[in-house]
């Protein structure tokens, strides 16, 4: 018995030497459990992970591609890291996201005579207001009604994304146009780039931005108490006095403003119109940055830069090695899954 539990606390010490390593030793089984999936598939491994290397790290072009995919994916998995702290389960950020880019390109397509210091802020402020009230719609019945957030933001996308294809198939159409697209924006409503010399734009510095507000918003004002407070135990926030309608509300519109503020950023940045294709998955891929930043805005950084990577490295295992996008998306799935795990190992031996 004395030996079980000293093999016990020396075991118990071991892991807990092991524990700031956890992230990086499930990235490694990851690497491994991919590398095993490449070879069944007759490629290299080291071979797909070199070109994935470059293609993501290998110049300057590379890296403004990996902090371009950055941009919206680290936007939107900072709003959802306030509503998951408050236990609001939003699923809803691709359909914000598509709302956000539509309602903030009304303003360019109908203002776009306004001087730029105006037309762009007045784009990034509709953006957010439409992601909002979108996400309000699900928040409104779940106070009101009781409808599981889950199911409601969910459902919200599909509609998002229909009303999104309609009006550029419909209203919003260009004239003699033959594409389900609206008319170029103007000079003036496009996001200007941060130098001549690269497509980085204000948009990349904004998202980093963020990242020091969403903290400081979150661990050093009464509001981001409340919704940690809400979100550690919504009985005792209520006792307590909070007001945990009211919070939920505020996590759950927050998250759908920095949704919608990506999509316009977007639009304006990447494609100068709107379009009825605007995202690569970006709403559903930032659940996963989220989660795998540990809700934490500094550790959602380095997950969104880390999922940009994979995502500008698939694309150069298409194109070089011919490796379906598919198997790559597995690879991102088998390293969210592998972090987690150990992330939760290591959580559960305190």
């Amino acid at each position: 018995m004395t030996l079980g539990v000293a093999l016990s606390i020396e075991q118990r010490a071991w892991l807990s030497r092991l524990r700031p390593f956890a992230p990086i030793l499930g990235a490694i089984v990851a690497l491994v459990l991919g590398g095993v999936l490449l070879r069944l598939s007759g490629v290299n491994p080291v071979a797909a992970y070199a070109v994935m290397l470059k293609g993501a790290f290998g110049g300057m072009r590379q890296l403004t591609d990996m902090l371009l995919k950055m941009t919206p994916l680290l936007i939107i998995a900072l709003g959802l890291t306030m509503a998951f702290r408050a236990k609001v389960w939003n699923i809803g950020a691709e359909g914000q996201y598509y709302i956000g880019a539509l309602v903030g390109s009304l303003p360019a397509l109908g203002f776009s005579n306004l001087p730029g210091w105006l037309l762009i802020p007045l784009m990034l402020l509709a953006g957010m207001m439409g992601g909002a009230l979108w996400s309000g719609i699900a928040g409104l019945l779940h106070i009101k009604r009781g409808v599981n957030l889950i199911i409601s933001t969910l459902m919200l996308n599909y509609i998002g994304i229909l009303l999104i294809q309609y009006a550029v198939r419909v209203p919003l159409r260009e004239k003699d146009g033959f594409l389900p697209e609206s008319a170029a924006f103007s000079q003036n409503a496009q996001i200007p780039t941060l130098l001549s010399s690269t497509r980085l734009h204000w948009g990349v510095l904004l998202a980093v931005v963020l990242v020091g507000i969403i903290y400081v918003l979150l661990w050093r004002t009464p509001l981001g108490f409340q919704l940690r407070a809400v979100g550690s135990r919504l009985s005792v926030a209520r006792c307590s006095g909070i007001n945990t309608s009211r919070s939920i509300l505020i996590a759950l519109m927050t998250s759908g403003a920095l949704a919608g503020l990506a999509g316009v950023i977007e639009v304006s940045c990447t494609y100068a119109r709107l379009k009825a294709e605007i995202s690569d998955s970006y709403g559903f891929t930032s659940i996963l940055v989220a989660l795998l930043g540990q809700l934490n805005p500094l550790g959602v950084l380095f997950s969104a830069l880390l999922f940009s990577a994979l995502m500008v490295g698939a694309q150069s295992l298409n194109v070089v090695l011919q490796i379906p996008v598919s198997l790559a998306q597995i690879l991102q799935a088998l390293l969210v899954l592998c972090v987690l795990t150990g992330i939760t190992i290591a959580q559960k031996q305190d």
